[in-house]
């Protein structure tokens, strides 16, 4: 007799406006925390550790049965992350372009978005009561993570823009999906994941413009500061969100055979 798949209940939380703040911050926090790390300690082992906090991470989130808000954002921060340790390793360790791995994560990306699409019939993120949806939510996420790192960085460093200036050009990129979803009523899930990919790249410009030091066309407050100022932040408003469960969508479904 076959046991009957696991019934979970929504393991993501409602989409509002704070969930778009937070997801700007921990993209930010990704950004910061990694030039931290590799530059003020060894690389290899900041790689090595931040992998292993980001398999904890992971593994909790897909244990759990229902969203759990700090579970949730601990994996969104682990991600930020290590995301960008991986997607910085391409460029400094292995020497490809920018362009190439914009490129390349690109594909990736739609490759993830084909083969979810292809076997759940959906990309909808309010669907996502089996772990098998999970685990491609989640790799959708490190692949949006590693494309927007890659986008942002062609952009301040290759197209030579800075990075204050390609993050006034990310945040208006980022409206665009919202406005056209609200005012021309474009598809919903495009809208969201447009938008979600352009998080990345938008947070980390502003990181940067703030932690970089003054002739890299940063503030020169130092990564070390920014990743603790907005650590506090996210632990804040994740925090109001554990207490609240403002972002919780208690109605449960049943899991596909």
């Amino acid at each position: 007799m076959l046991t009957p798949p696991r019934s979970m209940y929504r393991k993501v939380p409602q989409i509002g406006v704070l969930f778009w703040v937070i997801k700007l911050l921990t993209t930010a926090l990704g950004e910061s925390t990694s030039d931290f790390l590799v530059n003020g300690f060894d690389p290899y082992l900041s790689v090595a550790a931040t992998f292993v906090l980001f398999a904890v991470a992971l593994a909790m989130q897909l244990r759990t049965r229902r969203y759990v808000p700090w579970v949730y954002w601990f994996a969104i921060v682990m991600v930020a992350v290590f995301g960008t340790m991986a997607a910085d390793v391409l460029h400094v360790v292995l020497g490809v372009s920018y362009a190439a791995s914009t490129v390349g994560f690109a594909m990736v990306l739609a490759a993830i978005f084909w083969i979810w699409r292809r076997v759940e019939g959906t990309l909808s993120i309010h669907n996502m009561t089996t772990v098998r949806r999970e685990v491609f939510y989640w790799a959708a996420v490190a692949a949006t993570f590693a494309l927007g790192t890659a986008a942002g960085d062609l952009l301040a460093y290759t197209a030579q823009l800075g990075f204050l200036e390609a993050g006034l050009v990310f945040a208006v990129l980022f409206a665009l999906p919202g406005i056209a979803w609200r005012v021309f009523r474009l598809n919903a899930i495009f809208a969201f994941w447009a938008a979600y990919v352009l998080t990345r790249p938008l947070g980390a410009s502003f990181a940067d413009w703030t932690g970089k030091a003054h002739d890299a066309g940063g503030l020169g407050w130092g990564d070390g500061p920014v990743a603790a100022v907005l650590a506090v932040l996210i632990i804040a408003f994740v925090g109001y969100l554990q207490v609240t469960h403002k972002d919780v969508d208690r109605t449960p479904e049943p899991a596909l055979s």
